[in-house]
């Protein structure tokens, strides 16, 4: 496991489940944390499907761009930098309508992978 991790030295890779890229910076396989943490990038014209997490907490932090996000009993709003989310477990959510692209950080507590 590595303690100090610079976001220029990591790769962007695809997601597991979902249409978009990210950077992975902590995860359960590569280092056995409780916790998983990375970027995320989404292109304009991209949505994020509705999903959900049924066991997952989704903490979601705005660094650039803008888009819709929905959250279920919430309702729609706009995201925008510095926009902070947290999406309960066992919630549908989606991104849609992204006029900028979004880079935001994600925490997921537990781990997602």
């Amino acid at each position: 496991m590595n303690f100090l991790k610079k976001e220029a030295e990591l790769s962007w890779q695809p997601h597991p489940f979902l249409p978009i890229a990210i950077k992975p910076f902590l995860t359960q396989k590569h280092d056995q944390s409780a916790i998983t943490c990375f970027l995320v990038k989404i292109p304009v014209g991209q949505d994020i499907p509705e999903h959900v997490h049924e066991t997952q907490e989704d903490i979601i932090f705005v660094m650039a761009g803008q888009a819709k996000m929905w959250i279920e009993h919430v309702g729609e709003f706009s995201l925008a930098q510095g926009s902070f989310v947290r999406v309960p477990k066992n919630t549908r959510h989606r991104i849609f309508d992204v006029k900028e692209e979004i880079l935001n950080f994600d925490i997921f507590v537990p781990f997602l992978f």
